[in-house]
């Protein structure tokens, strides 16, 4: 097997020294005793009311000022609580303590130093209250949308919920009836298909169609699924899986067929920031403004920052009407009182993560590629599709000749790698794998190594 060791770089064990400087506990990254010294000469962000008055704010004055990121640098999140990789045992039987998580989409990277700068304050100061939504949570949010998506939001039209998902479920119940079809364009976002069903909802499934390369939506073929029991629209912006990033006129056609139909628009666009170069994505609400009164937007800085633990969404409308009824769900959940530690992480990355974004999406794209080559090389038959979003390869391996379960055992078994098997996705994900490449190149290339000789007795072509 080629590839790094991991016995070198002690990435499965739980403690931290001067001798590997690629390895570093979770509990100390960014901490005020490791970050690195800030440059006295360097100039502070200029203060704002904002930022003179919140601990995301305070740190907007000093982010600047922080060096080059080193995303190859392996932190160890063993012990942390980490989901992605505390439950690989329970959740993939997989038991090997070099087990390698490439499953749930949050990365492997350490935070903007920005938002630990804030909830170093936040920690600091020792009083942990209820948080007062003051309105520069919004304002933060409002602001990064506009530099960075160009969309034109009023803080009065977010909802901050405590995620995404439970801000669909929440929508579900605010705009829709038990019993009602959500229509739902599979492969996808398999917490749609649970947030549906567990809110006893129906999924109406109009699939994909793959076309030079990328996904596309067959709009006519939904015109003949419809009863008069669907209300919704679930879309996926940019498309977990696959990352495909729709165009103005896939989105403008998408919003006039539920115009047509009188459905509601749901656009997750969660994903939105994390698109790579050549790609531009476009908020359904710049794309088809004419339904402003039938779209609600989710979004958040969750993904985009990797603060999945924050469990902070936010929902956007410009429609009072939905917006009155969503707040009445939020209210009648007792969910209108939100998280102080996560709404004041993801504000400070709203307000001070931009540069370390910027830096990171270069790092994703030459992942993507290398991942991509890769798997080709590792795999004959397998094919990873181009994204052009997300950083979760979507792999297909029917080339290879092999069962679903037999390139499942391979993975898991052979490769002692936990990802995603394409059956969750939903229908046309059954010959697919999802595996998250958001990692440090030396982990992604002992993985490659390791898929190379779960496959190796397959003919090369």
């Amino acid at each position: 097997m080629t590839g790094i060791n991991l016995a070198e770089v002690n990435f499965f064990e739980d403690q931290s020294t001067d001798a590997n400087p690629v390895k570093e506990n979770a509990a100390t990254a960014h901490s005020p005793a490791a970050a690195k010294p800030i440059d006295s000469d360097q100039p502070a962000v200029k203060p704002t009311a904002a930022t003179e008055t919140t601990p995301a704010g305070n740190a907007a004055r000093v982010h600047a000022a922080r060096g080059p990121i080193d995303f190859n640098r392996v932190i160890d999140r063993r012990g942390t609580h980490s989901s992605k990789w505390d439950n690989i045992a329970k959740l993939s039987g997989i038991t090997e303590p070099d087990a390698i998580a490439m499953w749930v989409a949050d990365m492997d990277f350490a935070a903007p130093a920005g938002v630990t700068e804030a909830l170093s304050a936040e920690v600091a100061r020792a009083t942990h209250g209820y948080y007062a939504d003051t309105g520069t949570w919004a304002k933060a949010l409002a602001t990064w949308m506009a530099r960075r998506h160009g969309a034109t939001i009023d803080p009065a039209w977010v909802s901050p919920t405590p995620g995404i998902v439970s801000g669909l479920g929440l929508i579900l119940q605010a705009i829709s009836e038990p019993g009602d079809e959500v229509v739902l364009f599979p492969p996808v976002y398999h917490a749609f298909r649970r947030i549906i069903v567990a809110n006893d909802r129906r999924i109406l499934d109009c699939g994909l169609v793959e076309s030079a390369g990328r996904y596309a939506m067959d709009l006519d073929k939904l015109r003949g699924q419809l009863t008069p029991r669907t209300k919704v629209v679930f879309l996926c912006s940019p498309h977990n899986p696959g990352g495909t990033v729709w165009t103005r006129e896939e989105l403008q056609a998408l919003a006039s067929f539920c115009a047509e139909h009188d459905l509601i628009l749901v656009s997750d666009e969660i994903h939105c920031d994390l698109v790579f170069a050549g790609h531009i994505h476009i908020p359904t609400m710049l794309a088809a403004p004419d339904i402003a009164d039938r779209l609600i937007t989710t979004v958040a800085a969750t993904k985009t920052f990797n603060l999945a633990g924050a469990h902070v969404g936010a929902c956007v409308t410009s429609n009072p009407v939905l917006k009155k009824k969503l707040d009445a769900r939020i209210a009648a959940c007792g969910l209108g009182s939100y998280n102080l530690f996560g709404m004041t992480a993801t504000e400070a990355a709203w307000r001070t993560g931009e540069s370390w974004l910027d830096e990171l999406l270069p790092y994703l794209q030459t992942n993507r590629d290398l991942f991509d080559l890769g798997i080709e090389h590792a795999v004959p038959g397998a094919r990873s599709m181009r994204l052009d979003a997300t950083y979760l390869a979507w792999v297909d391996f029917s080339g290879t000749g092999l069962a679903p379960s037999d390139v499942a055992e391979r993975i898991a078994s052979r490769a002692r790698i936990f990802a995603s098997p394409g059956q969750q996705f939903g229908p046309g994900g059954e010959s697919w794998v999802r595996f998250n490449f958001a990692t440090p190149r030396p982990i992604l290339e002992e993985a490659l190594a390791r898929l190379g000789d779960a496959f190796a007795d397959l003919p090369r072509r």
